[in-house]
């Protein structure tokens, strides 16, 4: 499998362990077209990326790609922070960006108590003490997945159903009629093959991504690669392997409202 593009790395602007340069170094020895960088999003309390920050964000990718001819966008990767589908990425910071990625995550600021109580507190508990959450909960989690595909230009949705669980097969329907990725993340195992093949039958479409929060594992695709094998999606629904690069929502909005 060759990898084209890898649109999910982080840089110590999170923590992440190397600079833009040395992960779009790392994606020029691996012949990728593009990388993104997506540290953390504000809201995140311990490693979240400062707003304050941006501009010198953008001074290194613009220098990365000066140096190594590889096309770096500059992304986020943003936290879910309420039911109704919020993310920490407002409306005024989308011109800021290349990029829009979301996943759900633990030591945030949520909107709302409880929203931080139905999206991460139940959902966690359950997963440190091994047992699945209640249909409550998956319904509440799967509400806000779908609210945020819905409410927000978002390209990738990363790691679904890591330390959280949804109704894949519901939300990969809103990511198909929207436009958003699944990403197949090989930092962490988070779908089984059966759960692939069920959100590909609804016509969702994926990318293979590192989550790589070192350069060594830019370009990363083995946890991918063994998944794959042991389920039918076919290869053609993977948009950024095999010289293919993806075509962005965010991208589309961006030139149609900014």
């Amino acid at each position: 499998m060759n990898l084209t593009a890898d649109y999910h790395t982080h840089t110590p602007y999170s923590h992440g362990k190397n600079t833009v340069l040395e992960n779009a170094t790392a994606a020029k020895k691996l012949n990728l077209k593009e990388i993104a960088i997506t540290d953390h999003g504000f809201n995140h309390l311990l490693f979240g990326l400062k707003r304050k920050r941006l501009g010198d964000l953008r001074s290194e990718i613009r220098e990365a790609e000066r140096l190594t001819g590889v096309k770096v966008l500059m992304g986020m990767e943003s936290n879910l922070i309420s039911i109704d589908g919020e993310t920490d990425m407002r409306p005024d910071d989308l011109d800021k960006f290349d990029i829009f990625l979301f996943g759900v995550h633990e030591v945030l600021k949520y909107k709302k108590f409880s929203d931080f109580y139905n999206i991460m507190f139940c959902n966690y508990s359950a997963y440190k003490l091994g047992k699945k959450p209640s249909q409550k909960v998956i319904d509440n989690t799967t509400k806000a997945y779908i609210n945020a595909v819905k409410n927000n230009p978002v390209d990738i949705l990363t790691h679904i159903n890591y330390k959280c669980c949804c109704d894949l097969k519901e939300v990969a329907k809103a990511c198909a009629d929207y436009g958003t990725y699944i990403e197949i993340n090989t930092k962490k195992r988070h779908v089984s093959p059966e759960e692939v093949d069920l959100m590909a039958s609804v016509g969702a479409r994926f990318v293979i991504d590192s989550d790589a929060h070192s350069a060594d594992r830019v370009g990363d695709t083995k946890i991918a690669e063994e998944l794959l094998s042991a389920c039918n999606l076919p290869l053609e629904r993977i948009d950024n392997i095999e010289g293919r690069l993806p075509t962005f929502r965010f991208a589309e909005y961006k030139r149609a409202h900014l």
